[in-house]
C-alpha cells in the first residue's frame, strides 16, 4: 500500500471483487469548513443493491458527506448524519452513469443530477457546515473516521472523473461534465491531479467512457 499522485485522465478505478473491503483513499487539501459543494463522478456497475459511491467522514460525523446508490433509480444523500432519499432519472445498467450532487448550506438546497437530468431541489442541513478534517473513501462506506467498512455496502465496478468543488457550480458546467466536454476541474478534488492510496484489490485501468458532443 502506497500513496500515489497520478494524472488519471482517461483512467478509471476498477473494483472487481464482491468480497473483502477494497477501497481507495483520496487526499484533499481542504483549508476551511465546507459550507457549499458540488461533487461529480462517473460509475459503471451491474449491481442493483445498495453501494457506497463516495464517503467523506470527519472526526465527529462518519457520514459527513456520503453518496449512496440505493437502487436503480434511487440515491441517498448524507450530510453530517442527516439523510435524504432522491428518486428520479434511472441509472443505465451496465453502462457509464454521470452523477453530480450540489448543496448550499445558506439555503439548505440540494439536488442530484443523473445523466443530465436534475432532481427536484430539496432542503438538507440548512446553515450546516462540514469540518475540514476529512477522510475520503471511494468504494466503501465509513462507519467511523477512516474505518468501519461493511462488505455488503461495497462498490463493484468502475469509477472515474471524481471532482469536488467548494461551491455550487453553474448548470452549464455540470452539463459540460455530463457530456464529457471541457469543464473547470474541482478545486478540492481534481481527477487530473489526484493523490490517492489503494488498499486491497483495486486496479487503475484505461477508460472506455464515450465522450459526447455538447449541444
Amino acid at each position: 500500500m502506497c500513496t500515489l499522485t497520478f494524472y488519471l485522465t482517461e483512467r478509471v478505478f476498477t473494483f472487481p471483487l464482491d468480497k473483502g473491503t477494497p477501497h481507495v483513499k483520496l487526499t484533499a487539501n481542504i483549508q476551511k469548513p465546507i459550507t457549499a459543494m458540488t461533487l461529480c463522478l462517473r460509475f459503471h456497475t451491474d449491481l442493483t443493491r445498495t453501494q457506497s459511491l463516495f464517503s467523506l467522514a470527519t472526526p465527529s460525523h462518519a457520514s459527513a458527506l456520503t453518496l449512496f446508490k440505493s437502487s436503480v433509480s434511487g440515491y441517498k444523500l448524507h450530510i453530517n448524519g442527516d439523510s435524504l432519499a432522491v428518486h428520479g432519472q434511472p441509472d443505465i445498467m451496465d453502462e457509464w452513469n454521470s452523477v453530480c450532487w450540489t448543496w448550499d448550506s445558506s439555503t439548505g438546497l440540494t439536488a442530484l443530477w443523473v445523466n443530465g437530468k436534475r432532481s427536484v431541489r430539496q432542503v438538507l442541513q440548512k446553515n450546516g457546515s462540514v469540518d475540514n478534517r476529512v477522510s475520503i473513501i471511494l468504494g466503501q462506506e465509513q462507519d467511523a473516521f477512516g474505518r468501519g467498512f461493511q462488505q455488503n455496502q461495497s462498490f463493484i465496478g468502475d469509477m472515474a472523473d471524481v471532482h469536488l468543488w467548494d461551491s455550487v457550480i453553474v448548470p452549464c458546467q455540470i452539463r459540460h461534465y455530463m457530456e464529457g466536454n471541457d469543464f473547470v476541474a474541482g478545486n478540492l478534488l481534481n481527477w487530473k491531479d489526484l493523490q490517492y492510496t489503494i488498499t486491497g484489490t483495486v486496479y487503475v485501468e484505461s477508460s472506455d467512457f464515450d465522450k459526447l458532443s455538447c449541444y
